[in-house]
């Protein structure tokens, strides 16, 4: 018998301040995030699985200008867009990833071509672009990621001699840009994709927790998915998403429990600014942040749906 489905989706958390946020801005995020999670709730409604749901969510934000993930990247130092993308599928906890890639534009159905269609896990640069091309991927332009917005940062960051973002006129700027959706399924799968443009001014190659399966991306059936956002050096170092379903398997932690003990204890101690969504196997629910706000929307086993930008909200 089909059982209750739930989804939650993200488009990055940080310093996120209601001072700086004109009404249509807030408008247009609100509705974009919208947009997002209904994609995947329609699939998940349709008895479709839970990792072709948490894609179509994500894809929705890599369309959108507004988040740090396909077009809308942060720009490189060279003044390039280069992506990272990552999904797991709970039932048999197969995996697919891609990092720096410049061509593709939505990373997150490549990472998902990986896992299905590859013998390997994660693909890098020019090597995952040709398995891409091989399947009949469209070449996308640079120019098709470029916004002016993600220019006028990356000449602030020059500027500074900073990487990162920092502050400048738009509301977000202290944000770690990264998407991403986790599901469960009628079946009972459960899984998690995760997608973003990097750190503004990056050099070499750098490629942080999105792309690393257990860092940025998880997902375990009768356990839990996770996706994080945040200040990816440090969620890697924390393994952030595998810890919060270790926590959730061997310490039988309950999920609003693991994924504050993480968020707001050692992953914060260490000095990484972010947070992180997760469903469990019951299709509950929970959203942790230990910044000021995470762009976030969720449509719960009641059909509830709830999109909210602030930590206090």
């Amino acid at each position: 018998m089909p059982q209750p489905f739930s989804i939650a989706i993200h488009g990055g958390a940080g310093t996120i301040l209601p001072s700086q946020m004109s009404p249509q801005l807030k408008q247009n995020i609100l509705m974009a995030l919208t947009q997002s999670v209904q994609a995947g709730a329609a699939i998940l409604a349709q008895g479709g699985d839970a990792l072709d749901a948490a894609v179509a969510a994500v894809k929705v934000m890599e369309d959108c200008p507004h988040f740090n993930a396909g077009k809308g990247s942060v720009l490189t130092h060279q003044e390039m867009v280069e992506m990272d993308a990552s999904v797991m599928h709970g039932r048999e906890m197969d995996a697919g990833a891609v990092a720096g890639v410049r061509h593709i534009r939505n990373p997150i159905e490549l990472a998902r071509d990986v896992m299905r269609d590859s013998n390997h896990v994660l693909l890098i640069g020019e090597g995952a672009e040709q398995f891409a091309f091989e399947r009949d991927y469209s070449y996308t332009e640079q120019d098709y990621f470029f916004t002016e917005r993600r220019y006028e940062q990356l000449q602030s960051m020059k500027e500074r001699g900073l990487f990162a973002l920092s502050e400048s006129k738009y509301p977000d700027d202290k944000k770690y840009g990264t998407v991403g959706a986790v599901a469960l399924d009628q079946q009972g799968n459960l899984a998690a994709a995760t997608s973003t443009g990097g750190v503004t001014n990056k050099k070499y190659g750098r490629v942080g927790d999105t792309a690393v399966i257990g860092a940025g991306t998880f997902a375990q059936n009768g356990n839990v998915a996770v996706s994080t956002t945040g200040m990816g050096e440090y969620f890697l170092r924390k393994v952030v998403a595998s810890d919060v379903a270790a926590r959730m398997r061997y310490l039988k932690e309950d999920i609003h429990l693991a994924c504050e003990t993480i968020i707001q204890g050692e992953l914060k101690q260490m000095g990484g600014e972010g947070g992180l969504i997760a469903v469990d196997s019951k299709g509950d629910i929970h959203f942790a942040m230990n910044s000021s706000g995470m762009y976030r929307a969720s449509v719960d086993i009641n059909g509830e749906v709830t999109v909210k930008i602030y930590a206090d909200e």
